[in-house]
C-alpha cells in the first residue's frame, strides 16, 4: 500500500437489511455443525460496520495502524506509522501537522491518560482533505513488560447510524407490529418473539423461547407447521401468505415464513410472520356462500322457468337440489294441479289428496324410495310439521334426530326410512302462489353433512318462492294449451266427406308448446257438379286468439266455396274480409292458404296459393308401383290479410290416380336450415311406393327433422280419380223449341236404364223448365249432364253469362215458376260460370 493510496479499497459490503448473495447449504446435516475453525468472515457483521483498529504510545505516536483505517481516512501505513496523530484533527495540508491539530490531540490524549478510556464522536481529516466523521473507543493497556499502550478503534459514523436504524426498524418491528412475528434458530426453537405473536397463541414471550412449536400450540395443529418450517428451511423455498385453521380451532391464520442468512451464506434460521385473517376468511367464506346460493337460484330458475308442464317442472325442480343443496328433495303437489286443474278454493284437511309430483336423491335404495316414492298419492294430518306448513303457508327446520323421529305417527314406515337413511335435517316449505299453497317442497339432508340453519331456510323459501311461480305458469300454460287444441280440434272437421273419385287421408299434429298451439287448419269442401275443394291453411300467430282466427277463416271458406267461387277469387274475397277476421286479434292477422277445385268428370284441378308452400303432386308411372313428385310451380301469391295483390288460378289436366298433396310449414321449416332442404326432403319421401294414403301420412310425419320447431302441421293428401264408367251421361240441344222434347225423351231414358224410375218425374220436370229458360234466354246450344254417384246430379248449361234470377210468381202470372220449382223439388241447388257461359244445377237424393 503505498502512500497516495493507489491501492483500491476492499469493496464495501452491504448494509444489515439488504439482500445478499446465498451460498448453498451443504446440506441438513451440516446445518447444526460447529467445525471451530476460523473464517474470513466474509459478509458478516463486522465487515459491514468496517472498524479500524489503531495502537498509540502514550504520547500519541502511532504504532500500528490497520489496512481498515487506511480505507476510512486514505492514509497508508508507511505514511502515519510513527508519526503523531495530531495532524488527522481539524484542516490541514497534505501531511499530518497543524498547531490546532497537535492541540485537540494532546487534549484528548491527557484525557485518555487521566481517565484510562475515552469515547465520542470524532472529526478527522481524509488524505483527500474532506473530514469524516467517526466515533471511536480508546483504552489505556499495558504490555507484557509493562508498558502503557492505547488501543483505539473507530467506525464511520454514517455507517453506524445505518445500522442502528436498522436495528431500530427490526425492534420495532417486534415491539410494534400488530402481525405476530418470531425468529426461529436452525434447531427450530423461538429465540424471539414479539408480544402480538404471544397473545395469538395465548402464551407468554417468555414461554416461547428455547421451545419448538409443537412445545408451544396443539401438538396435531404443530404436526404440519413443524414439517413447514423444516422444508422452508432446507430448502430456502418461503411460504407466502398460507391460510390454515389457528390452533383449537380459533379463526385462521396467515402464515409466511421465509430462511434466514447471513453475509456469508450461512443458515441462521428461519423467521415467521403472522396475521389473524379469521374476518378475511369469514367475508371470503360469506362472499362464496352468496356465489353459490345466487349459482343455485339461476340454475334452478333457468331449469324450471322453460318447462311448461307441471309435472316435468316439479321433476326438475326436484333434480336441480340434489346433490347441490341437499341429499334428497321431493315436491308434493295437491292432485288435481298435475293436470293443470284450478287451484285448490278448500282449507287443506286431513282427507285433502296430495301427490308425490318430483323427487330426487343422490343414491337410491329400498329405503330412500319407501321415503319418496314417485307418483305415490298421500295426505298428512294437520298437526304434523307437513300438515302445519300446507294449512299456513310457514315453513318448518327439523333440525335434531327427535324432531324427525316424531314426524307423524309412531311406527311410520315413512319416518324409519327417513332415519335409516341417515337424514339428520330436514325443511318443510310451502310452494305458494296467489297466496295459495300449491303443495310442499321437501328437502333432507344426511350424517356427513352441515345440517340446515336459518341461512338455508331462507335460501330455500326463496327457491321455494320461485318454484311456485313457475308451477303456476305451468299449471295456466296447461289450461291453455288444453283449451287451445279443445277449441281447434272443434273446428277442424273431424270427417271428410265422400266424393265419387276421390280417396283423401290427412293428419293434424299440434305444437309442442302451449304457445304453438293454434292456426293450422285443413278442409274437404264438395262442390257442385259433383266436383270437390281441398283448402289447407295457417293462420300466422298462436293460441287460442290464433284458433278462433282459424275457426272464422274456415267459416268464411267454406261459406264462399259454396257460391261456385273459382280458386283466385274466393282468395280475394276472404283476404278482403280481413277487418272482419282481425276482431280476433288485436294486432291483426295474415294467413297463408292453397285452394285447389277438382272436378272428376273432366280430372282438372285448379289451383290458387296465398304465400303458402307450393303442393306437390304424385303423378303415377308407366310401371306398377312406380311414380314420381314434383312441387308445383305456381304463382306464390301473397298472405290473406295483406291485400292489394290479385291471386291467380292455376288450371292441371291429372291424369286418373294422381295424389295432390297439401301442408302447412311446420312439415318443412327448420331454423338450421333452408327451407328448400325441408321442401326436398318431402318431395324424396312422397316418391316412395305407396301402399296407402294413410300409410303415406304417416310416412311424412315419420321423416320430419328431429328437434324441430314445436309448430303444429297440417296435412293433407287427395288421390284424384274419374266417375266409374256410365256413371255420367251428356247431350247438346240447338236452340230450338225441339229441344224440350228431346232433353225429356233423354232423361227419361237414361233414368231408366240406371234403374231410378222413382225419380223421372221430378227429373223430367225440373229439366223441362231449365232447358225452357234457356231456350228463351239463351239463344244458343244447351247442354244437359247428369251424374250418378251418392246423389243425382243435373247440370243445364248455356251460353248466356248473366245467372236466372229468381222471383215470386203471383197467381195471375202464366210463367217465372220454373226456378221456384227447382228449389222446392231438389234437394240443393245453385249457378256457376263456365268459360262459355253459365250452368244451372241441382241435386236430388236417391231413395
Amino acid at each position: 500500500m503505498t502512500a497516495s493510496g493507489d491501492t483500491p479499497p476492499a469493496e464495501p459490503s452491504p448494509r444489515i437489511g439488504q439482500e445478499g448473495p446465498q451460498a448453498p447449504l451443504p446440506g441438513p446435516v451440516e446445518l447444526g455443525e460447529d467445525t471451530g475453525v476460523a473464517g474470513t468472515g466474509a459478509g458478516s457483521l463486522m465487515d459491514t460496520l468496517r472498524v479500524a483498529v489503531v495502537m498509540l504510545d502514550t504520547s500519541g505516536r502511532v504504532l500500528l495502524w490497520s489496512p481498515l483505517a487506511e480505507e476510512v481516512l486514505g492514509w497508508a501505513g508507511e505514511h502515519i506509522v510513527g508519526r503523531r496523530v495530531g495532524g488527522l484533527f481539524g484542516p490541514g495540508g497534505q501531511t499530518p501537522g497543524g498547531e490546532e491539530s497537535a492541540a485537540q490531540a494532546e487534549q484528548l490524549l491527557g484525557e485518555l491518560l487521566r481517565d484510562g478510556r475515552w469515547d465520542g464522536i470524532l472529526s478527522l481529516r481524509h488524505r483527500d482533505g474532506h473530514a469524516v466523521q467517526v466515533e471511536a473507543r480508546a483504552s489505556l493497556l499495558v504490555d507484557g513488560d509493562g508498558r502503557p499502550f492505547v488501543l483505539a478503534s473507530m467506525v464511520e459514523t454514517s455507517r453506524l447510524r445505518t445500522l442502528e436504524h436498522d436495528l431500530a426498524a427490526l425492534d420495532s418491528l417486534f415491539n410494534a407490529s400488530p402481525l405476530g412475528v418470531a425468529i426461529f434458530d436452525r434447531e427450530l426453537r423461538y429465540i424471539r418473539v414479539n408480544d402480538a405473536l404471544a397473545r395469538m397463541n395465548g402464551v407468554s414471550v417468555a414461554d416461547h423461547l428455547g421451545r419448538t412449536v409443537a412445545e408451544v400450540i396443539d401438538v396435531r395443529a404443530a404436526e404440519s407447521l413443524t414439517a413447514l418450517q423444516r422444508d422452508v428451511l432446507v430448502t430456502g423455498r418461503p411460504v407466502i401468505d398460507l391460510v390454515s385453521p389457528a390452533p383449537g380451532g380459533r379463526g385462521h391464520r396467515s402464515l409466511s415464513y421465509h430462511r434466514l442468512s447471513d453475509r456469508a451464506g450461512r443458515v441462521l434460521g428461519i423467521s415467521a410472520t403472522v396475521i389473524d385473517v379469521t374476518e378475511r376468511v369469514e367475508a371470503a367464506a360469506k362472499a362464496e356462500r352468496g356465489r353459490r346460493r345466487l349459482a343455485l337460484l339461476n340454475d334452478v330458475g333457468s331449469r324450471i322457468a322453460g318447462q311448461l308442464d307441471v309435472r316435468r317442472n316439479a321433476e326438475e325442480l326436484a333434480a336441480s337440489l340434489v346433490p347441490t343443496f341437499c341429499d334428497y328433495s321431493g315436491v308434493v303437489l295437491h292432485s288435481q294441479l298435475s293436470d293443470g286443474g284450478e287451484l285448490p278454493t278448500a282449507a287443506y284437511s286431513d282427507s285433502t289428496p296430495l301427490r308425490q309430483t318430483g323427487v330426487g336423491a343422490i343414491t337410491w335404495s329400498p329405503d330412500v324410495v319407501r321415503m319418496i316414492r314417485p307418483g305415490q298419492a298421500m295426505s298428512f294430518d294437520r298437526k304434523t310439521p307437513f300438515g302445519q306448513v300446507l294449512a299456513t303457508g310457514r315453513p318448518r327446520l327439523l333440525a335434531s334426530r327427535e324432531e324427525l323421529a316424531n314426524l307423524t305417527f309412531p311406527g311410520d314406515p315413512k319416518v324409519r326410512a327417513i332415519l335409516a337413511v341417515g337424514v339428520e335435517s330436514m325443511l318443510v316449505l310451502p310452494l305458494r302462489a296467489h297466496g295459495v299453497v300449491l303443495g310442499l317442497l321437501i328437502t333432507s339432508r344426511a350424517a356427513g353433512r352441515e345440517a340446515f340453519d336459518q341461512e338455508d331456510l331462507a335460501l330455500g323459501m326463496e327457491l321455494a318462492d320461485r318454484a311456485g311461480a313457475a308451477l303456476d305458469n305451468a299449471r295456466l300454460y296447461v289450461r291453455e294449451r288444453e283449451g287451445a287444441l279443445m277449441l281447434q280440434r272443434s273446428l277442424l272437421p273431424r270427417s271428410t266427406p265422400a266424393a265419387p273419385g276421390v280417396d283423401v287421408a290427412y293428419r293434424y299434429v299440434p305444437g309442442s308448446s302451449v304457445a304453438e298451439v293454434g292456426g293450422d287448419w285443413f278442409d274437404v269442401l264438395p262442390l257442385a257438379g259433383g266436383r270437390v275443394g281441398f283448402v289447407v291453411g295457417d293462420v300466422m300467430g298462436h293460441g287460442l286468439a290464433a284458433a278462433a282466427t282459424m275457426g272464422r277463416l274456415r267459416t268464411a271458406v267454406r261459406t264462399l266455396a259454396g257460391l261456385d267461387m273459382a280458386p283466385d277469387e274466393l282468395l280475394r274475397r276472404i283476404s278482403d274480409l280481413g277487418d272482419d277476421l282481425a276482431q280476433s286479434q288485436s294486432d291483426g292477422w295474415m294467413a297463408t292458404a292453397v285452394y285447389a277445385v277438382y272436378d272428376p268428370a273432366t280430372r282438372r284441378c285448379a289451383i290458387a296459393q296465398a304465400g303458402h308452400p307450393p303442393p306437390v303432386l304424385i303423378e303415377p308411372g308407366h310401371a306398377p308401383g312406380r311414380h314420381t313428385a314434383r312441387l308445383l310451380d305456381l304463382p306464390p301469391g301473397v298472405p290473406l290479410g295483406v291485400g292489394g295483390v290479385r291471386f291467380e288460378t292455376t288450371e292441371l289436366d291429372v291424369p286418373d290416380g294422381t295424389v295432390l298433396v297439401l301442408y302447412t310449414d311446420g312439415l318443412v321449416e327448420s331454423r338450421r336450415h333452408d327451407i328448400n332442404t325441408g321442401l326436398e326432403r318431402l318431395r324424396s319421401t312422397l316418391c316412395r311406393p305407396l301402399d296407402s294414403l294413410e300409410d303415406a301420412c304417416d310416412d311424412v310425419l315419420a321423416t320430419m327433422e328431429p328437434g324441430r320447431e314445436p309448430d303444429d302441421v297440417a296435412l293433407l293428401m287427395a288421390r284424384l280419380g274419374t266417375l266409374p264408367s256410365g256413371a255420367t251421361i251428356a247431350w247438346t240441344f240447338p236452340a230450338e223449341a225441339s229441344a224440350v222434347r228431346l232433353a225429356r225423351r233423354r232423361v227419361r231414358d237414361a233414368l231408366a236404364e240406371w234403374g231410378l224410375p222413382e225419380l223421372t218425374d221430378v227429373t223430367v220436370l225440373l229439366v223441362s223448365e231449365l232447358v225452357t229458360n234457356s231456350l228463351r234466354y239463351a239463344h244458343g246450344p244447351i247442354g244437359v249432364r247428369m251424374a250418378r254417384g251418392r246423389s243425382l246430379l243435373v247440370e243445364v248449361s248455356d251460353p248466356l253469362p248473366d245467372p236466372p234470377r229468381e222471383r215470386v210468381a203471383t197467381a195471375e202470372d202464366e210463367g217465372g215458376r220454373g226456378l221456384q220449382l227447382v228449389a222446392g223439388a231438389s234437394r240443393r241447388w245453385g249457378t256457376r260460370d263456365g268459360p262459355l257461359g253459365k250452368t244451372v244445377w241441382f241435386e236430388l237424393g236417391l231413395l
